[in-house]
């Protein structure tokens, strides 16, 4: 027995100095589980605060001011005046709005009579099933207290006269297969390329095959472009599957630009490519290129992408940070081009974002591989 004990203590002791001598093993084992306690605490939030609402008032009374006022005091909306209906079309089409609340003519006079027939017209951006039912259940509730303050009856005895009519855009049932299925090709290509792409290459440093591959008249650039292409026709092909079951399997219309969409893919997994090719110049362990993988694969594709949580209800600091990663950027072009009619020059932003990320990954990955040539010759 004290033999057994013996060499359970020593096996640990070997262990625990192997964890000494890999300052790398030690840091990921405390630091990730603190990042993720940082990122998770911070980040998932499911009440939003400060949504932006465009406003359009077009009766202009005491009635409408004092309810909107209302509205902006409860802290869940940041009210926008929109004084033209030339205006509020332009938002609607450029998807660039959460929603928008109309307040018609005579809603005043209807407030002062007690007809019931006081009304708010709200428009909701639908791509995001969960924030529009939100939103719609945060302005009925408003309404609610609204028409209780109104009527001068806090014990809510009459029933609540002021009605909001609600429409849902781009998602009228708002069919969470919606917001989910676009979105998943962000999330596969973000995690599958970068993991794959990472993993191989490090084993070919970790069995000795990459310096005798360095070692040939081959570039720098030719090595990069050779190891990207296979992966990326599997990425590609996987994208390919994600729109055709969006469409055929679960019924998800494709309003916007196909060839927009292709091309915005190819753009977004040559970056994840070179990321993750990168990341197995770097460390030239597969041990560590899954944990570096997993690491910026998995928490962008899932939490500062807003595939789950909103990134305008994240703190500035995290929202900031979202701007880095291009998952953020090809969830907005996916999710816009299924479900509205966008194209480029509305999603020019985010299209730009994801362009210059995959041409840094690729010429840094370049010139890595170009400076890891030169020693080995």
């Amino acid at each position: 027995m004290k033999l057994f004990i013996r060499r359970i203590l020593s096996i640990s002791m070997k262990e625990y100095k192997h964890i000494l001598r890999d300052p790398f093993t030690f840091a990921a084992a405390v630091g990730i589980p603190v990042l993720f306690v940082i990122f998770f605490g911070f980040i998932i939030d499911l009440d939003y605060k400060g949504v932006s609402v465009n406003v359009r008032d077009n009766d202009q009374t005491e009635s409408s001011r004092r309810f909107l006022q209302m509205t902006g005091s409860s802290g869940y909306f940041n009210l926008i005046p929109v004084h033209q209906q030339s205006q509020t079309d332009k938002k609607l089409n450029e998807n660039d709005m959460s929603s928008i609340m109309i307040i018609p003519k005579g809603f005043g006079k209807e407030i002062k009579n007690g007809s019931g027939k006081a009304q708010i017209q709200l428009i909701i951006d639908g791509t995001d099933n969960a924030k529009a039912g939100i939103i719609n259940s945060y302005i009925s509730l408003i309404a609610d207290k609204a028409s209780n303050v109104f009527l001068k009856n806090e014990d809510n005895s009459q029933k609540p006269y002021l009605n909001v009519k609600t429409r849902f855009l781009f998602n009228p049932e708002l069919n969470s297969r919606w917001f989910i299925v676009p979105g998943l090709g962000t999330v596969i290509i973000g995690l599958i390329a970068i993991l794959l792409t990472a993993l191989t290459v490090a084993k070919e440093w970790e069995n000795g095959s990459m310096e005798l591959l360095l070692a040939t008249p081959v570039s720098a650039a030719e090595i990069v472009l050779g190891k990207l292409i296979p992966y990326f026709v599997l990425a590609f092909f996987d994208i390919l599957l994600v729109f055709i079951f969006s469409i055929l399997v679960f019924d998800i219309p494709f309003r916007g630009s196909f060839i927009f969409y292709i091309l915005s893919s190819v753009i977004y997994i040559a970056g994840a490519l070179a990321l993750g090719l990168l990341i197995s110049v770097i460390t030239r362990k597969q041990e560590q290129a899954t944990q570096i993988a997993f690491a910026v694969g998995i928490l962008p594709s899932f939490i500062l992408s807003g595939f789950i949580f909103p990134i305008e209800n994240m703190p500035l600091f995290f929202r900031i940070l979202t701007a880095v990663f291009p998952q953020r950027w090809f969830m907005q072009i996916s999710r816009s081009v299924f479900l509205s009619d966008s194209g480029f020059a509305e999603l020019m932003t985010p299209f730009f974002f994801i362009t210059c990320f995959a041409a840094v990954m690729i010429l840094i990955s370049i010139k890595k591989f170009k400076k890891d040539l030169e020693v080995t010759q």
